[in-house]
């Protein structure tokens, strides 16, 4: 409770007991009675005061009033029309039992307010006080009974009505409030994980890059040490300089915020099987089919995929034995339109007690699986022995469709 409110609550008990005390000052009644009257009063002033914290006990301290001035037969107060905070207050912060209940209050009350008087002949205590009690009891006249009661009824429902609708605003903007909160943590939620989305990708593009290209730049600096022609070196240094311009390209490229998806691919998949041999690893490739070209989306996918296959297999190949690189197009009225990459690599004995040998079991398997399934393809691992070795070979379905006539008459005229 904060102070300001405590001190409202306490001033408008304060107030109430005044004007009661003042009122039964100028009332008829028995010597014996002003300790009854002063009860009735606390009662009145305490459930304004624990209206606003406790609706429920205040709304049932207002009953035992009422019932203290049926028995002790205090008089009509204009004091006691405080109690329309009560109500005010049940309907705003009341649990919803507590809601029904001032509301049968409000219909209940007048009744029984206007038989007491007029039943009992309880007299009236101050001015206001008389001329209730003569409205009360000075007509004889039902229609005047009705309106009373109609009035009473009104009296009592104004503040209860207004208090229910504040009580359904109060929730509409708290609704509102949640709502707003919600919508502003799924776009928060939404962000990371479009910004994780976009470090993932950043990072398996790195790795694809960085690892290709070190893994043939290490090949060829390997190779480098056991030729004995100066020729030859100065052609394998060159070699080295050149993938290693290529790989600070590729990575430049790749971290440019505005890059085109199907940037970053010169010379396309044949280029790929050409690095790999001028590293001094024997690559057997044959292509099965007529090549087509390939949507920017899918050409990136494919180039990558290849990629990652060629440097696991360069990484943990056998450099006496080839890689061998099979590329399978579908037929033009095939009704699997689906593009087969495969490549095979012997790898050593020990190699394969990993699990996935010479294919390697790190982000690379999982990076070209993400790629491929991103759209509708798929990956498949296969172990078999072989005279030579153990032989892993990876198998990329990549599902071929053309690109649009648009994109196709672009190219068409750029070239």
């Amino acid at each position: 409770m904060r102070a300001e409110e405590g001190f409202a609550a306490a001033a408008a008990g304060t107030a109430i007991l005044i004007v009661g005390v003042a009122e039964l000052d100028r009332t008829w009644r028995p010597a014996d009675s002003p300790v009854m009257d002063v009860v009735f009063l606390l009662l009145v002033a305490g459930a304004v005061v624990a209206a606003r914290w406790e609706p429920a006990a205040a709304l049932g301290t207002a009953w035992v009033a009422g019932l203290v001035q049926l028995v002790a037969g205090t008089p009509v107060l204009l004091a006691e029309a405080a109690l329309v905070v009560v109500l005010f207050a049940a309907a705003r912060w009341g649990r919803v039992a507590t809601v029904l209940a001032a509301a049968a209050t409000v219909g209940v009350a007048p009744v029984l307010g206007v038989a007491w008087v007029r039943s009992l002949g309880v007299r009236a205590g101050g001015r206001g006080g008389h001329v209730l009690y003569d409205l009360l009891t000075g007509y004889s006249r039902q229609i005047t009974v009705w309106g009373l009661l109609l009035f009473g009824v009104t009296f009592l429902a104004v503040p209860f009505l207004t208090g229910l609708m504040m009580r359904f605003l109060s929730g509409a903007r708290a609704a509102q409030a949640a709502r707003q909160v919600a919508e502003h943590d799924a776009r928060q939620a939404q962000e990371i994980a479009r910004l994780r989305d976009a470090q993932n990708r950043l990072a398996r593009d790195v790795h694809d890059v960085v690892g290709h290209s070190l893994t043939v730049i290490l090949a060829q600096a390997e190779s480098a040490q056991f030729l004995d022609d100066p020729a030859r070196l100065k052609t394998t240094m060159q070699t080295i300089a050149t993938s290693a311009r290529s790989s600070l390209h590729d990575v430049r490229e790749v971290l440019e915020p505005a890059r085109e998806p199907d940037r970053g691919r010169r010379g396309g998949l044949d280029s790929l099987i050409d690095t790999v041999r001028s590293s001094g690893q024997p690559v057997e490739a044959a292509e099965v089919g007529e090549a087509r070209p390939l949507p920017p989306e899918l050409d990136a996918v494919a180039y990558r995929t290849l990629q990652e296959m060629l440097t696991n297999a360069l990484k943990h190949g056998r450099r006496d034995r080839p890689t061998r690189v099979e590329r399978r197009w579908p037929a033009p009225d095939s009704a699997e339109a689906t593009l087969i990459i495969e490549v095979t690599n012997t790898v050593d004995a020990a190699s394969t007690h990993g699990g996935l040998g010479g294919l390697g079991g790190g982000q690379g398997i999982a990076g070209m699986r993400r790629r491929l399934e991103s759209v509708g393809g798929s990956l498949d691992i296969r172990q078999a022995a072989d005279p030579d070795g153990p032989t892993f070979t990876a198998v990329a379905n990549l599902p071929v469709r053309s690109p649009s006539p648009t994109l196709s008459s672009v190219s068409g005229r750029s070239a």
